[in-house]
Order: C-alpha cells, then structure tokens, then sequence
C-alpha cells in the first residue's frame, strides 16, 4: 500500500496545510520563536506522534486479539536534545505506560510487538529519499 501525503505553504509564514488521499487534513507550524505562529505541531512533533499513535495503535490490535486486558496505553516520547543531527545518529527516546491486566510474560510480549509497530520499522531503517524539484 502506498501512502501519499502532500504539504503546501500557506499565507501564514511556515503554517504548511498537510492533506492526504483519503482527503483527511491537518497542519504544521513552527514556533513563534521561529518567525511561525505556534498554531499546530512542528514537524518533529509531527513525526514523534507518529510513532506514539503507531505504538498505542499496535499494542490495543495485539491484544485485542490476543484477549489481553488492556485499560490504558501511554506512549512518552522526546527526540533526545542532546542529539546532534550532524552525527547521523539521533536518539528518540520512548516511554510506554501500560495499565491492564496481564501476566509478566505477557508484558515483555507487549514490549516486542510496540517495536514492531510500522512506524517503528520505518524510522529504525535505512531510509532512502529521492527528491525531485518542478517548477510550476
């Protein structure tokens, strides 16, 4: 399955209109502290809530069809400061709060199926970009 999303500007400087072809839209935006207005998550937001909706999403399948007990999930996550993009090497840290009921065994079950979650795979990857500029 392919997925398509696509990303124009907007007359507010760096508010981007995100759309996709289900038709569904949502925004990004810098911080005021960027010349932005704040007014949606910026794109690193944006990319770490799609791995903690991925997660949440793949723990409740998992054991919705296992039977497993699951009340709450809660996924933490902050792409680590101390980072720097210029390594090659960034460090996004993951917590996941669990309530339910489950035994141990199962836990660390719960553990191995979040790892396995799409976007997880995606971003743990060796991703290739291709890029193409037109002008129109």
């Amino acid at each position: 399955m392919t997925h398509t999303v696509q990303a124009q500007n907007t007359t507010t400087p760096y508010r981007v209109t995100l759309t996709d072809s289900s038709g569904h839209t949502w925004y990004a935006d810098e911080p005021t502290d960027k010349g932005g207005q704040d007014s949606a998550p910026n794109p690193i937001q944006l990319v770490l809530s799609a791995l903690g909706a991925c997660t949440t999403i793949t723990l409740e399948m998992y054991a919705n069809h296992k039977g497993i007990k699951l009340d709450h999930v809660q996924v933490d996550l902050a792409l680590n400061p101390n980072s720097e993009p210029e390594s090659g090497q960034n460090n996004i840290e993951r917590k996941i709060i669990l309530k339910g009921e489950f035994t141990e065994e199962q836990h660390k079950r719960l553990l191995k199926v979040a790892e396995s979650c799409p976007v997880h795979k995606l971003l743990t990857s060796n991703i290739s970009i291709q890029s193409e500029l037109s002008i129109g």
